[in-house]
């Protein structure tokens, strides 16, 4: 194979290889009203087994991402990203053809295993493939791959289930992984040669036990009105073992987490803001397109379709505000943008429960979209857009000038794992708020009815469509109590934007610049 095509390969390879699990999470957000409504469940609640479907993915991606990266550089790139590929297949296979909830947030977990080996192996790759500025239009491919994904995603996504099925959603990724195993062929082998081989898999283990504990904990617990001894065991167990991390980094030999990269102030400040602000943006997604499709009757390629403006914004905006953050610093978007999401959830926290709901694709409704459409929801999504893309470009320069550039793959490695620490944990705190909020609302709206009654309880869940054959009364008091319930989970949601702004404002220190003087003592030629 040619020089050209061999790297042509490399990048189709590590495009996919990143784009199916952050298509993954799009298109399951848009997937899950169906998956609720078709999926029979056992031993969890409808909207209970929706949260761990996304919670559990997070949670074990989150736990195993640093250790990932410390074995692709052992074992081998190519051998680990080809393990990860195959692995995500058969999962994603799993996901499709799950017979109950259950089963499905089982193959979501080893979904989330292999899925933590193909995100730091791809960039890793491209690292060790391509040289100078080849290099850097390498990463701008990816990267450019990766944006598109993002915006096609949840159109794709709703397209996918509302004209073949939800598990047509999981099995999109078979193709794309048969073409990146193809491509991955011809990639030349790399691996680190100063590894040692000691992997902190202790240090993984805990991580995962703390924070699925803490969310199934939470999660199970407001579910059962705490009457579960599951629930009280597994929080138990998750606040054991969430605090013997820091114990674990500071005794072991080769700690899967460093402590003293947290000397760094910028370091330690970006990931509490990174825990804070992506664990709410996951989060909203997920109850928003719930919320759009079951309570409101938004089709799936609507619920897909109303993201498109903020990954729009997200992909044009990121590079200037990342430029802008490096002439100024980047305290000042770290702080402006959070607020300006917030701002976005705000607005939605507004939406009425008679909003027209945009039905895109279905037999009795055209394309375009309603006028509350676009007064309720759409204001709301570009604000939520424009925040997010001050945000991005420079919490990663902020990042990355906090670490010695030794240890800036590690310092990336742990900020990515924080990002999806975030969502499990939040989301089990947005559950109770919404769970709390749905049922007193719904009887005070019908009187007489028992929302205490396990019946009452199976058939009618928040955010969630009511089955065939409810009495339209009752259909009409669930829509307003689950709206009622996303407003609250909005209102939180903002509340904790706030706070990592706040959080931003006092910690992030801006880089010191040198005086004019300097600077020109410094400078090079023009060129």
């Amino acid at each position: 194979m040619s020089g050209v095509s061999q790297r042509i390969a490399i990048l189709v390879a590590t495009i996919l290889g990143s784009a199916i699990v952050f298509l993954d999470g799009t298109i399951v957000n848009v997937a899950l009203e169906s998956i609720g409504a078709e999926l029979p469940a056992t031993f969890v609640a409808r909207l209970e087994g929706l949260t761990y479907v996304n919670s559990a993915y997070f949670t074990v991606l989150s736990a195993l991402l640093i250790l990932a990266g410390a074995l692709n550089d052992y074992y081998g790139r190519r051998r680990m990203f080809q393990i990860g590929l195959a692995g995500f297949g058969v999962a994603s296979v799993g996901c499709g053809l799950a017979p109950t909830m259950e089963v499905l947030i089982g193959a979501r977990i080893v979904q989330a295993a292999f899925g933590a080996v193909l995100v730091p192996a791809s960039l890793s790759i491209i690292t060790a493939a391509f040289d100078g500025e080849e290099r850097g239009r390498a990463i701008g491919l990816w990267a450019s791959g990766t944006s598109a994904t993002a915006i096609i995603g949840p159109v794709v996504g709703g397209l996918l289930v509302q004209a073949v099925s939800w598990r047509a959603a999981f099995l999109i990724n078979v193709p794309l992984i048969a073409i990146a195993l193809w491509a991955s062929r011809s990639m030349p082998e790399s691996r680190n040669e100063e590894a040692t081989g000691r992997f902190d898999w202790l240090g993984a283990a805990v991580i995962a036990i703390g924070v699925g504990g803490l969310a199934f904990g939470a999660t199970r617990g407001q579910e059962r009105d705490w009457q579960d001894p599951v629930a009280w065991v597994a929080l138990g167990v998750g606040a054991v073992a969430t605090v013997a991390i820091p114990v674990l980094m500071l005794t072991r030999r080769s700690p899967l987490v460093p402590p003293e990269l947290f000397a760094s102030r910028n370091f330690t400040v970006v990931n509490l803001s990174t825990f804070v602000i992506y664990g709410a943006l996951y989060v909203t997604f997920t109850f928003q397109s719930l919320f759009l499709q079951g309570a409101l009757g938004y089709s799936p390629v609507a619920a897909g379709a109303v993201g498109v403006p903020v990954a729009l914004l997200l992909t044009l905006l990121s590079t200037p505000a990342g430029q802008l953050s490096a002439r100024f610093g980047p305290r000042l978007f770290m702080t402006i943008g959070p607020l300006v999401m917030a701002a976005g959830l705000l607005w939605l926290a507004r939406i009425p429960a008679d909003s027209t709901p945009w039905r895109a694709g279905l037999p009795d409704a055209g394309l375009l979209p309603p006028v509350a459409m676009a007064v309720d929801v759409l204001p709301g999504l570009v604000l939520f857009g424009l925040g997010i893309s001050m945000v991005v470009a420079p919490l990663t320069t902020a990042l990355m000038s906090s670490v010695p550039v030794q240890k800036a793959g590690l310092g990336s490695a742990i900020n990515n794992a924080v990002s999806r620490v975030g969502p499990p944990l939040i989301g089990a705190v947005l559950f109770i708020a919404i769970t709390a909020t749905f049922y007193p609302t719904l009887s005070a709206i019908v009187p007489g009815l028992d929302v205490d009654d396990p019946r009452v309880r199976e058939r009618i869940q928040p955010l969630t469509s009511t089955p065939e054959g409810t009495d339209p009364a009752l259909a009409d008091a669930a829509r307003e109590a689950s709206t009622d319930a996303f407003h609250l989970s909005m209102l939180v949601s903002a509340g904790l934007l706030v706070a990592g702004g706040a959080v931003n404002a006092v910690g992030i220190r801006n880089p010191t610049r040198a005086s004019p003087e300097a600077q020109a003592e410094g400078a090079g030629p023009p060129g």
